[in-house]
């Protein structure tokens, strides 16, 4: 039995784990407080809430965690829970995407926890300490992208294997996907995310009038509407205007549809260190811009449609969840030997 612990910000963390569990020949256990979702086969764990304190203290550990505030109740019942439920259900393996408090109090329980690892600066005590205590990390970015993630330790650096980015529809292929330009006209998409936009509505408006010529769709961000599918939408653009979030680039990557992207403000410059990196290559079909531009957006959607929206395939290449199950199948062998020794 495997355990599958998922954060409940956003829709990213529960995505990649769908998509991973998928492949995975192992009972997979899923703790997390986000609603149990249809898709999952397994056992669910429902987690309480450790953010709803009015004024949490001391969150940090004076910076050896991330989020440990002092005499929360939501705090203590959820370690709890996890740790009756690590008793109980003896798991050969935890994979954590993403905390660092829950890989450190299963590693102290005796279980072996292969960490998700994100982009961005991670050089801060707290997440050294969660990626050295790991047994494997995984990276949902390709090992041509150079720069994804700094601060690790030179043995955590040893442990991370880049898999290429996992899209829940990597498995989905060419459906729906028609050929660049092939409608009556041309269509560009704004992905939004479920964890936040800074996207002001009245700027999308201005960009939207000043390109008469393209029809625009808006998904997930401030004034547009959510699906649960955006995956037509973004096969049928000819450009998509997204965040740098790890799951939007990975679906659009598997949509081969050339990008604008503008990175949203997270912690550690996560987006910001995507965006980066795809700026500084032309392996990638991708323009970056920092902030949501004023004026140009004719000419910028020119140039991006202009793109070959092909060169994605060696950010994914559909198999990322597929070599991230790998990585945990190696762990639970190596895990095996372990014990038999």
């Amino acid at each position: 039995m495997i355990g599958y612990y998922i954060h409940h910000q956003g829709r990213g963390h529960l995505n990649r784990a769908l998509a991973i569990a998928a492949e995975l020949d192992q009972t997979v256990v899923g703790l997390s407080s986000h609603p149990r979702p249809a898709d999952w086969s397994g056992e669910w764990v429902d987690l309480p809430r450790d953010d709803e304190s009015i004024e949490p203290r001391d969150v940090d550990a004076h910076t050896r965690l991330h989020w440990v505030p002092l005499h929360d109740a939501g705090l203590r019942a959820r370690m709890a829970r996890i740790s009756r439920w690590i008793s109980e259900s003896k798991p050969r393996l935890i994979v954590v995407d993403v905390s660092v408090e829950v890989a450190l109090l299963a590693r102290l329980l005796g279980v072996p926890v292969v960490t998700v690892a994100l982009p961005g600066i991670r050089a801060d005590e707290a997440h050294g300490l969660g990626y050295d205590i790991s047994a494997a990390i995984i990276a949902a970015w390709p090992r041509q992208a150079d720069g994804m993630i700094s601060g690790l330790s030179a043995s955590a650096r040893r442990r991370l294997h880049c898999v290429g980015a996992i899209s829940r529809f990597g498995s989905r292929g060419d459906e729906g996907r028609p050929a660049l330009g092939s409608g009556s006209s041309r269509r560009v998409l704004l992905l939004g995310g479920a964890g936040g936009s800074s996207l002001d509505p009245a700027a999308v408006a201005t960009a939207r009038a000043s390109t008469p010529d393209w029809h625009w769709t808006v998904l997930g961000s401030r004034g547009g509407r959510w699906v649960d599918d955006p995956w037509p939408d973004i096969c049928s653009a000819d450009v998509v205007i997204t965040h740098a979030g790890q799951n939007a680039l990975a679906d659009v990557a598997a949509a081969r549809r050339p990008a604008v992207v503008i990175p949203e403000s997270r912690p550690h410059d996560e987006q910001v260190t995507t965006a980066s990196v795809l700026a500084g290559s032309s392996r990638w079909p991708a323009i970056v811009r920092w902030n949501f531009p004023e004026t140009g957006w004719p000419t910028l959607l020119e140039e991006a449609a202009a793109l070959d929206g092909d060169l994605w395939r060696t950010w994914n290449d559909g198999n990322g969840a597929r070599a991230a199950a790998a990585v945990i199948r190696a762990e639970l062998t190596h895990a095996a030997t372990s014990d038999a020794s």
